[in-house]
C-alpha cells in the first residue's frame, strides 16, 4: 500500500531556539502534501533557491519541517486524473515545489498532476536534471532571444555568470545553436572549462562592466543571457547593439537595476525577463523539446557533478559561497 511506504529525504527543519539543522530522515507517504499525482524521484539537482531553502531563508521556505528540492525526474507511482499512467517517465520543475511543497530531495513527491510533463524522447531522466531548472532557464532564455529575432548572424551573445547552473547551460545551448558566444566570468582558471563547452570567447566581469558609469557604452552585443543582475545587468543593457536583446534571469549581482532609458530609447534594446516557475505548459513542453533535442548540447557530461543525498551538505555550502562550477545532479536509489 502506498499509505505505508517508507522513504528517505533530506528534511529541513526549526529547532526551538530558531535554528536551522539538516538531516537524512525516513519518511511515509502519508507525510506528504495534498496531490493527484504521486511520482518516485530518481534524481533532483541543487540550485541556488534549493541552498537557501535548506539554510531556512524566510523568502523560499516557511514552513518547517520540509524536504527542498525544485526539481524532480522520476517515474509515475499513481495519477488519480488520468492524465498519466503508472511508469510513465516525467519531468517536474518550477511551481511551489521544494519551496513550500516537499521537493526532490526525497524518494517520493505527491504534487498537482499540471505541474509535472512527460519526459519527451531523445532525453534520459538523469539528462533532464543535468538541465533542471537551470537548463530551463538557460533554455527559455534562448528561446526568448531566438522569438525576438536575435539571430547567429547578428553578433555575439554575452552570458554572463558563466560558470554557474544557467550561464554554463546557456554557453552550451547558444553554441550548439550557431550562436558565437562570449562567457563572461570572475574565475579566469574556469576559461578552459568554459571554451570545451562552446564558448569562442572568454571576458573577465571587470571588462563587461568597464565603463558603466557612463549613460551608454560602445556597442557590443547582439544579445545577452544575464543571471547576474545589478551592475553587470545595466552594463550589459548599456553596451548592447542597435535593436539587440537583453534576457534577465538573475539577481546574485542585486535586486537593483541603476540605469537610464537612453539604451532603450535610443538605441531600441529590449529587456526580457526570465520567469520558469510559472512559464505556460506550452511554452515549458517546446522548450523541453528543444533541450531533447536540437538544442541538446554535445558536451552535457562536462557540467555535472553527481552526488547522493549524503553529499549534499558540502555542495550547500559552496553553492551559497559561489563555488559551484556547472551542475549538480542528485540521484536518489
Amino acid at each position: 500500500m502506498e499509505s505505508s511506504t517508507q522513504f528517505t529525504a533530506l528534511v529541513v527543519d526549526k529547532t526551538i531556539d530558531m535554528q536551522f539543522v539538516r538531516g537524512i530522515k525516513e519518511r511515509n507517504i502519508d507525510d506528504l502534501p495534498p496531490g493527484d499525482l504521486l511520482v518516485r524521484v530518481r534524481y533532483s539537482s541543487l540550485n541556488y533557491k534549493d541552498a537557501l531553502s535548506a539554510t531556512g531563508h524566510p523568502g523560499v521556505t516557511r514552513q518547517f519541517p520540509h524536504t527542498p528540492g525544485i526539481d524532480a525526474a522520476g517515474e509515475v507511482v499513481s495519477c488519480q486524473n488520468g492524465s498519466f499512467v503508472p511508469g510513465e517517465k516525467v519531468i517536474i520543475t518550477g511551481h511551489d515545489m521544494g519551496m513550500e511543497t516537499d521537493g526532490g530531495w526525497g524518494q517520493y513527491i505527491r504534487i498537482p498532476s499540471d505541474w509535472a510533463v512527460k519526459l519527451p524522447a531523445g532525453l534520459s531522466l538523469h539528462e533532464s536534471m543535468t538541465f533542471g531548472t537551470a537548463g530551463f532557464t538557460a533554455a527559455l532564455s534562448v528561446f526568448k532571444l531566438e522569438q525576438a529575432g536575435v539571430k547567429p548572424a547578428d553578433g555575439d551573445i554575452l552570458v554572463t555568470g558563466a560558470t554557474g547552473g544557467v550561464g554554463s547551460i546557456a554557453v552550451s545551448i547558444l553554441a550548439r545553436a550557431g550562436y558565437r558566444v562570449v562567457a563572461a566570468t570572475g574565475t579566469a582558471s574556469d576559461a578552459a572549462f568554459l571554451r570545451t563547452i562552446g564558448a569562442a570567447e572568454v571576458v573577465t566581469r571587470e571588462e563587461v562592466t568597464a565603463g558603466s558609469e557612463r549613460p551608454m557604452m560602445k556597442e557590443r552585443w547582439a544579445g545577452v543571457v544575464d543571471v547576474v543582475g545589478g551592475e553587470t545587468l545595466a552594463a550589459a543593457v548599456k553596451s548592447t547593439r542597435y535593436g539587440g536583446v537583453v534576457t534577465c534571469c538573475g539577481l546574485v549581482g542585486s535586486t537593483d537595476l541603476a540605469m537610464n532609458v537612453y539604451p532603450f530609447i535610443l538605441r531600441g534594446v529590449s529587456l526580457i525577463g526570465i520567469d520558469s516557475v510559472n512559464c505556460p505548459v506550452d511554452t515549458r513542453l517546446r522548450v523541453w523539446q528543444k533541450l531533447a533535442g536540437e538544442w541538446k548540447p554535445e558536451y552535457l557530461s562536462e557540467v555535472v557533478t553527481e552526488v547522493h543525498l549524503e553529499g549534499l551538505e558540502e555542495k550547500i555550502q559552496a553553492i551559497l559561497q559561489g563555488r559551484i562550477r556547472g551542475r549538480v545532479v542528485v540521484t536518489l536509489p
